[in-house]
């Protein structure tokens, strides 16, 4: 049985830094208030309007267990079929296109994020651009390709998210929630990202030579996932199915979307 690549607990890494810091508490009715209310940036951004992912090809390069080497070169592969499918996309959108900095760890400590948070298998720092993988023994005694295109596609997901604005506005947001409304900031942003990176992974699944049953498994797994941060699993898997199924960050607005499926 290949072994899943937990999702990534950002409240504990690097994103968790936008929505963390401050210190400041407020009522339940100013709660609310803030739960329901985001800028346009996130709620209407342009890269809903872009359709489909173009990039319909990015074949899988098999990986052997205990090479880390070999687990690198494939997520830098992987990287450039997420640089040439997002690019067109933030074109389409008039969102001028950074590529993110890409840094794998093969042990919990310092990382180009800052000290690498325990329990995580992946970060994104916002403020540097850059995405940092841990490949620890754990991973690579047993790694599963289209685990890791789940996890470095959700990356991703924080760099477009970055590129758009969304990030920018969820820190400004951040700095006077209650901790109980961050945490609703913080999990309609991983939802988001869940869903593109379901839509990256839909978007090029025919080329993969893979059953569906395969994806599945993923979706599978994803429910088993409830997190402060992230979600319940349903929803985690609710939003990934989403965006396979669309090829697309149009069905991807978690900040329109009813609490039920961002709790």
């Amino acid at each position: 049985m290949h072994m899943r690549i937990p999702l990534k607990s950002l409240a504990s890494g690097a994103l968790a830094s936008l929505m963390f810091a401050g210190t400041a508490h407020a009522g339940v009715e100013a709660e609310a208030k803030q739960a329901a209310s985001y800028p346009r940036v996130m709620t209407s951004n342009a890269i809903y309007k872009t359709g489909p992912l173009e990039l319909k090809t990015c074949e899988e390069v098999p990986v052997q267990a205990d090479d880390l080497e070999g687990v690198r070169v494939y997520l830098e592969f992987l990287l450039d079929c997420l640089n040439e499918s997002w690019s067109k996309q933030l074109a389409k959108a008039g969102i001028p296109f950074v590529k993110p900095k890409f840094q794998v760890i093969p042990r919990i400590g310092p990382s180009a994020c800052g000290r690498f948070p325990k329990g995580a298998q992946a970060v994104y720092c916002w403020d540097k651009r850059t995405m940092v993988v841990l490949l620890d023994k754990a991973l690579l005694a047993e790694p599963y390709e289209l685990d890791l295109m789940h996890v470095i596609a959700h990356e991703y997901g924080h760099h477009v998210q970055n590129l758009t604005g969304i990030l920018p506005a969820l820190s400004r947001m951040g700095r006077k929630a209650s901790e109980k409304v961050r945490l609703g900031h913080v999990r309609r942003v991983e939802l988001q990202a869940e869903c593109m990176s379901g839509a990256f992974i839909g978007s090029v699944w025919h080329s993969l030579g893979r059953k569906e049953f395969d994806f599945k498994y993923i979706v599978k797994m994803a429910q088993y996932g409830d997190s402060l941060s992230h979600g319940k699993g349903k929803n985690i898997a609710h939003w990934l199915k989403k965006g396979w199924d669309a090829e697309g960050p149009q069905v991807c607005n978690t900040f329109k979307a009813p609490k039920g499926l961002v709790s």
